[in-house]
């Protein structure tokens, strides 16, 4: 596991020198603590922070082929490089290393760009062909490790994580309205926006080349058709079910360091630590963290999983402080991250540290067994079809807006209005809060030109390879939530830390098997992830675990902001220099506060996402040299007459 970053020149010319590349590696020495490796040469800069796992003495980056015109930097794990050394011996190819990096140069040698198509694991790498001058790209299929690039001055630039680029081209922080934008309806930028015009995302499954100036993203990987999978029986679904998952746990465990697992105490953390244990020969190491209010701390189970499994588990039960966590946390993010999970996600890789450098994760199982209340809710019958369109339309259009905001309801009736997609996209973002407190300056709120922020998320569902609704559902997810939300979560806290997670249920050939099965195998009825539960039963995971509500990474949000954070929410989103950035409307943030402090309503997530980006901008963005903001002074003037 590592940090890269680096630069390569359209003509070859020799403008960057060993310092750039060592700065921009600097801004990411979280990420790989161990050593630096850097290689200059014809024009172009390749740079690498390694966190060592495998071949701790040899797994030097760069890493290069016989000849070295093929050299690699790597972000990453290869599980199947135990598989594809020997075949690559059989052809000729010579190993110097022990390290899975090193089969990516040789199955380039023999693949060209197709050689990602045999990689099996998560990565982000970038390959430099010095006998083409060629830059080669690639993330993996379902975007566990990011990646930025920038294309600046003759220059194609990447890294990481976007402070590498900034470290050197400080110019390139103009701020991305757009992408704004969408964190404030979603949480998160989706690919492949950043919160910097100049800079991208390189989407999950996307191969990028840059050649003679000239750069070229192609997707090399999409999710299969849904549904096109009929197991005989309930026994020989769970069997196959069982035995896939099995291997991708497994694969998962070579490590030449510590190891161990994030047990939150739900189902999904639960089934990998069984499946850890069973391949283990001695106690898997597990990790968990708790709060002191009851109604949150999920440390109960977790130890439940724990004594059945006979793991050797950790646990801390947290009284943080969490003002100062929140303000350090958001100086070493680029974007504005809306998800308040990264707290819990952050204390826990701090404790798995202490004692590990490698952890497995149950991240991905809702995702894929649709194990979210919302798919639930999105399906029920609520649209009342005997009700016709221009009915549903006329309350949508002429009544909503005249029913009082206090009366109970009124959201649900217009969520009753919508079809089923709709009524979707409404339960992931912030447009029914929109709707309702006009909480965003009417310049913000118009940027776009009618390309909407939800526009992405109804191509998805559109271009789906699905036919019924859950399934299209689940796809949509999987190319916005998954990568955008939880997996930049999971990468970003754990590197925060130093410390590698792994993902076993979202191993592409465990996710192409679970997309071939009908949605009736993971919604059935009300019963969510019915299949996984299924096996989790079958492994011995503690009924009471199984039976209890979801809670996913629970966290006492709604106390902390009437409490610890309270005076950091007033203080941050009514300051004249949070309101003259142009973003916010003065009257509808102060709505949204007296409802929540006078405990008319809960808008502790709503409130935490409006306080992130606004530390963000405080924390990271003016901290830099040189921002251009689309919302200066000047137009901030001009705006103001919406805050009076």
């Amino acid at each position: 596991m590592c940090g890269i970053a680096g630069i390569v020149s359209a003509d070859g010319s020799d403008g960057i020198d060993l310092s750039t590349i060592r700065h921009m590696c600097n801004a990411i020495v979280h990420r790989g603590p161990d050593e630096e490796g850097i290689l200059i040469k014809d024009g172009a800069g390749l740079g690498m922070r390694r966190l060592s796992i495998i071949d701790l003495a040899g797994g030097h980056q760069p890493v290069f082929n016989e000849d070295r015109s093929v050299w690699v930097v790597y972000n990453g794990e290869i599980y199947n490089f135990p598989e594809l050394r020997p075949q690559l011996e059989t052809r000729g190819h010579r190993f110097y290393t022990r390290t899975d990096t090193e089969v990516i140069v040789h199955l380039y040698e023999d693949m060209g760009v197709e050689c990602v198509q045999k990689l099996r694991g998560m990565f982000a790498f970038a390959l430099y062909d010095a006998r083409r001058r060629k830059l080669l790209l690639a993330r993996d299929r379902l975007g566990k490790k990011p990646l930025y690039y920038a294309l600046h001055n003759g220059q194609l630039l990447f890294a990481s994580e976007i402070k590498s680029i900034l470290a050197v081209r400080p110019e390139l922080a103009k701020v991305n309205d757009r992408g704004l934008l969408h964190y404030m309806y979603l949480g998160y930028i989706p690919d492949p926006l950043t919160s910097f015009v100049p800079i991208q995302k390189l989407p999950p499954g996307h191969l990028l080349e840059y050649e003679r100036g000239e750069v070229r993203v192609r997707s090399y990987w999409d999710l299969p058709q849904f549904a096109t999978h009929c197991p005989a029986s309930e026994e020989e679904c769970l069997r196959q079910l069982e035995e896939r998952l099995d291997e991708a746990v497994r694969i998962r465990l070579l490590s030449d360091v510590p190891l161990g697992a994030l047990l939150s105490g739900g189902t999904d953390s639960s089934i990998v630590v069984a499946l850890m244990a069973r391949s283990s020969g001695k106690p898997v190491k597990t990790f968990s963290v708790g709060f002191r209010q009851t109604d949150f701390n999920e440390a109960p189970y977790a130890r439940l999983v724990a004594d059945r499994f006979g793991t050797e588990h950790h646990e801390l039960i947290l009284e943080p402080d969490v003002v100062d966590t929140v303000q350090n946390i958001t100086h070493t993010l680029e974007e504005p991250f809306g998800d308040s999970s990264m707290l819990p996600t952050y204390y826990i890789s701090c404790l798995a540290r202490q004692h590990v450098t490698v952890v497995l994760s149950g991240d991905g199982g809702d995702e894929l067994f649709a194990g979210y209340d919302r798919y639930r809710i999105a399906l029920m019958d609520r649209a009342h079809p005997w009700l016709p369109d221009w009915t549903r339309r006329l309350y949508r259009e002429y009544l909503h807006q005249h029913i009082p905001h206090r009366i109970p309801g009124r959201n649900l009736a217009y969520s009753i209005s919508l079809p089923w997609r709709e009524r979707y996209l409404e339960d992931v973002s912030l447009q029914p809060v929109l709707r309702e407190f006009d909480l965003l300056s009417s310049e913000f709120a118009r940027i776009g030109n009618g390309e909407g922020p939800l526009n992405l998320a109804r191509e998805y569902l559109d271009r789906a390879p699905a036919k019924d609704p859950l399934s299209r559902l689940l796809y949509l997810d999987s190319k916005t939530y998954l990568p955008g939300d939880i997996l930049t979560k999971v990468d970003r806290m754990s590197m925060l830390t130093s410390l590698e997670a792994r993902v076993p249920i979202l191993d592409h050939m465990f996710v192409e098997w679970v997309t071939s099965l009908g949605p009736e195998w993971k919604l059935r009825g009300s019963r969510q992830k019915y299949i996984l539960k299924r096996l989790a039963e079958r492994l011995g995971v503690p009924r009471d675990v199984l039976a209890r509500p979801k809670q996913g990474f629970a966290l006492p949000l709604v106390y902390w902001t009437r409490h610890d954070l309270k005076d950091l929410i007033c203080t941050v989103l009514e300051e004249r220099r949070t309101i003259e950035r142009g973003y916010f409307n003065r009257k509808g943030i102060a709505q949204l506060l007296s409802e929540h402090f006078n405990e008319r309503r809960n808008h502790s997530g709503r409130l935490w996402r409006l306080l992130a980006f606004e530390l963000w901008h405080r924390n990271f963005l003016e901290k830099l040299p040189t921002v251009s903001s689309p919302y200066s002074t000047e137009s901030a003037v001009s705006l103001r007459g919406d805050y009076s």
